[in-house]
């Protein structure tokens, strides 16, 4: 357990930006929308294309980056899409952006504006004893092949929807978590934003997958302990970290809200708590949103 000697949280208080809809029309009857033009660091959009037809082929981008769509229904004459905004995206005005091809082949094109605004996150200064920050070389070697195991997961997008419904909350009874996107600051050297919804719980209590998928990672990392990763199709993974025991092996299908593993305190962590967190294209977002904005 980490020995502080000095302890000091700084927090930014004000109210938030109303968020409200956006809406554009576009050429071909072609209609955009997205649940907000403004968004946070560290947030989730949800992205919708109506007035398409079934067999029209639609690319989409956000921020640059190629973003998949899917309908849910073949049938179907709206597209959609998640736009996640990272947890250290750079404040500013970006671009949500569709072309498709129009009836006599031409190609054409639409974009929404979005301007991503500065996080309100704490921040953590902590004094602690050199060792608990500073891993020996072999432990420097260990983190960083996890590093490059977690990029190539995240690097592989699955060209189709493995969710079902409804995602969920991890823990039973649990409808709220925190510390996601705190900062600290350790020794006086700023640490890497906390990317994670923790949950505090005993240890033994049964962890369970937020949404259906497949297991792509069930192993012991350096820093986050034994970790289960499951990727629900089309860039979007949760994470479930510092596990007690785990309940599945990479490869394994998993049902919304099968028990997956057990709270505990493996890896660099001070105590028992589920460290729950949400990448969507490489996007570090707040997990939370997914339950509270269902795609």
């Amino acid at each position: 357990m980490l020995l502080f000697a000095c302890l000091l949280t700084e927090r930014t208080h004000g109210k938030q930006p109303v968020q409200a809809p956006v809406k554009k029309s576009c050429n071909s009857g072609i209609i955009l929308k997205l649940s907000s033009g403004t968004a946070s660091q560290g947030s989730l959009l949800l992205a919708e294309i109506s007035g398409a037809k079934p067999s029209q082929e639609f690319s989409a981008e956000w921020a640059g980056r190629p973003i998949p769509l899917w309908r849910e229904t073949p049938a179907s004459s709206t597209l959609h899409a998640l736009l996640g905004v990272d947890l250290e995206k750079p404040a500013g005005r970006y671009e949500w952006k569709i072309s498709w091809a129009g009836a006599d082949d031409k190609s054409l094109a639409c974009s929404v504006p979005v301007t991503v605004r500065v996080g309100k996150f704490p921040t953590e200064r902590l004094t602690v004893e050199k060792q608990f920050v500073q891993p020996d070389p072999e432990q420097q070697k260990r983190a960083e092949e996890d590093q490059k195991k977690m990029k190539a997961i995240y690097d592989t997008v699955t060209p189709e929807v493995l969710w079902k419904g409804k995602f969920v909350m991890p823990l039973k009874g649990v409808s709220t978590g925190g510390n996601f996107g705190r900062r600290r600051v350790l020794n006086g050297e700023a640490r890497s934003p906390h990317a994670g919804v923790d949950f505090p719980a005993a240890a033994g209590t049964p962890v369970y997958a937020a949404q259906s998928g497949k297991v792509v990672l069930a192993e012991n990392l350096y820093y986050s302990g034994n970790t289960v990763v499951i990727d629900h199709g089309f860039g979007i993974y949760t994470l479930y970290a510092h596990l007690s025991e785990i309940g599945v092996h990479a490869g394994d299908p998993v049902e919304t809200s099968s028990e997956i593993g057990k709270v505990g305190a493996t890896g660099r962590v001070t105590g028992p708590h589920l460290h729950w967190g949400l990448t969507i294209d490489h996007a570090r977002v707040n997990a939370l949103q997914i339950v509270q904005r269902q795609p």
